[in-house]
């Protein structure tokens, strides 16, 4: 038998066993990171004893000729290898003959694939903090052009005061800085090697984990052989980070679709990111952004499919977790198509400053700084929330805006209004009072960008 356990059984596998079983149609990706973490293995058994020199030698060459036929297709797992393991093993015995066996010592598929797995999710993991971090970028590029273009800020999707559309891009940008923050975190808990752990025990063979894991670039080996085997938090941990992307993906676009619609007309997405109808020739729609939104539902179910899995398992290596790699590969897989997209569509939008401009100051947004000035002449702020919902109920029976209000009626809504309170009835004097850090004022703004920029040049895996 080509199995890696067939020597107590007298027969093969039944056909659909094989092809249940099988997890060679997925796994074969990891083939790169199971040849490294096999050079290591071989490497200590050289210095255990357990492989001569000249054996260690042929077997890296071997190794190394194995992973160039893996990489131009030369060679392939077929469903009778079973799982990466058992093809790469079967290759390496083509090439060696009995000493291709020897590597086997001291090691399990169970430390294996969970060694394999970590080393994939890392390397991964870099390269989707590399595709959030240009998202950033992008939005941080829009938001200098935008510091202080006034629209309207919303609560209930109803506007409520004016803020920068500078500042509402770097709203956007602070979720995804805390992505990065996340994966980095990730990053080092996933740093321990389960190389070493055997099936579940360890092993009895003189073997150097340590040594092992420095090799494969982890922090240390890990401190329990039966947790090594059989812990896919990191799995999970990664899973929620990409959720949580997939989720601030989402929100994103949300926003895009709605500023670029012609109720809104905020926006206007370049070609090269829309797509056009087969039956309307005046359509453009912003798919891009509506992938975003959509696919968030995915990257949370697969959150959702390995916790499940995970939820009820009893110690160690239990056959369930063959299904740990599908929704990790997928999500990353998804996010790696979706993020350089949607960073295209934002540094591509066109924003039409005007039209937020303008409707910046509609639906009585200004309401708040009439409050605001009756607190700074002593006012108690809920006597000013009344008197300036008076002044809101004043202009909804006459059809005007609060700064249309007739000098002589002010003090008939309040003895404390008088014409001076006109002042604070601009978009842009309204922008300009809020100073504090984080605020949606232009020069508040103007520090958020600064640091958001200095966050994304020092973000993981830069910092490194």
């Amino acid at each position: 038998m080509a199995k890696l356990w067939g020597g107590r059984f007298t027969g093969g596998p039944a056909a659909a066993l094989e092809a249940l079983n099988a997890s060679i149609g997925f796994d074969w990706r990891l083939a790169p990171y199971d040849l490294t973490a096999s050079k290591a293995h071989a490497r200590v058994l050289n210095r255990a004893g357990l492989l001569t020199g000249d054996e260690l030698e042929r077997m890296l060459a071997a190794l190394d000729a194995l992973g160039e036929d893996v990489a131009n297709g030369t060679f392939t797992g077929t469903i009778a290898d079973e799982d990466v393991h058992t093809a790469l093993e079967r290759g390496l015995v083509e090439r060696l003959g009995d000493l291709g066996g020897k590597l086997r010592a001291g090691r399990s598929r169970n430390d294996q694939i969970a060694t394999d797995l970590r080393l994939y999710c890392r390397d991964h993991a870099r390269g989707l903090a590399a595709d959030v971090a240009a998202l950033v970028e992008a939005l941080a590029a829009q938001a200098e052009d935008l510091v202080d273009a006034p629209a309207p800020g919303m609560t209930h999707l109803q506007h409520a005061q004016p803020v920068t559309l500078g500042h509402q891009l770097l709203a956007h940008a602070q979720g995804f800085l805390r992505d990065l923050d996340r994966l980095r975190d990730w990053d080092g808990r996933a740093a321990v090697s389960p190389l070493g752990s055997g099936a579940l025990s360890g092993s009895s063979l003189p073997l150097d984990p340590v040594a092992v894991a420095e090799e494969l670039g982890f922090d240390a080996p890990v401190g329990n052989s039966m947790d090594g085997v059989s812990d896919r938090d990191f799995a999970a941990e990664l899973l929620f980070v990409c959720s949580m992307v997939g989720i601030h993906l989402s929100r994103l676009g949300e926003e895009v679709i709605l500023w670029s619609s012609q109720e809104f007309g905020w926006v206007t997405l370049d070609d090269a990111f829309s797509t056009g109808s087969s039956i309307m020739p005046q359509k453009k729609n912003p798919d891009v952004a509506e992938l975003a939104r959509g696919k968030s539902g995915r990257l949370v179910g697969n959150l959702t499919a390995l916790l499940v899995t995970l939820k009820g398992l009893p110690f160690t290596y239990n056959k369930d977790l063959q299904e740990d790699k599908e929704p990790v590969f997928d999500s990353l897989d998804n996010l790696a198509l979706l993020l350089p997209a949607v960073t295209g569509m934002v540094a591509t939008m066109r924003f039409n400053a005007e039209v937020p401009r303008a409707s910046a100051p509609t639906g009585f947004s200004l309401a708040t700084e009439i409050a605001d000035w009756l607190v700074r002449k002593g006012i108690p702020f809920r006597s000013a929330h009344e008197i300036a919902g008076a002044c809101v109920a004043h202009c909804e029976a006459r059809g005007i805006e609060l700064h249309e209000i007739a000098d002589a009626d002010l003090a008939s809504i309040s003895e404390h209004l008088d014409p001076s309170v006109k002042a604070v009835l601009d978009v842009d004097g309204a922008l300009a009072g809020r100073t504090t850090p984080g605020s949606t004022g232009p020069k508040a703004v103007a520090d958020q960008l600064a640091q958001v920029r200095d966050a994304v040049a020092n973000a993981w895996p830069k910092s490194l």
